[in-house]
């Protein structure tokens, strides 16, 4: 069963930049773009299965998931659910070229 939650560097960097970004305009929207992504992943962690499987070419990113936020849909959330615990690899705007993205940290 899975019963954590673990934040990679660059997904806790992902969501601090693009908070910071979102409050320059409305900071407003930035609070629910934060609580957003907990509400996501506090869905992610109860059903861990949710999402689709990304297929890349580097055995890093095996088994890599991705899922929409809600309210913030173009945004994902790429995750990989383990037996005790949910890693949360990046949180990415879907219109950005995500492979290198998802390289750089490894999975």
């Amino acid at each position: 069963m899975t019963t954590h939650i673990l934040i990679r560097p660059k997904a806790q960097a992902d969501m601090d930049d693009t908070a910071e970004y979102l409050s320059q305009e409305n900071p407003e929207s930035a609070r629910r773009f934060l609580a957003a992504i907990e509400e996501t992943i506090q869905q992610l962690l109860t059903i861990p299965g949710l999402g689709r499987v990304r297929k890349y070419l580097n055995p890093k990113l095996k088994d890599l998931r991705s899922w929409r936020i809600r309210g913030f849909e173009k945004w994902l959330v790429f995750y990989r659910p383990t037996d005790d615990r949910i890693e949360i690899v990046r949180i990415l705007h879907g219109a950005r070229d995500l492979t290198p993205l998802l390289s750089e940290e490894g999975g």
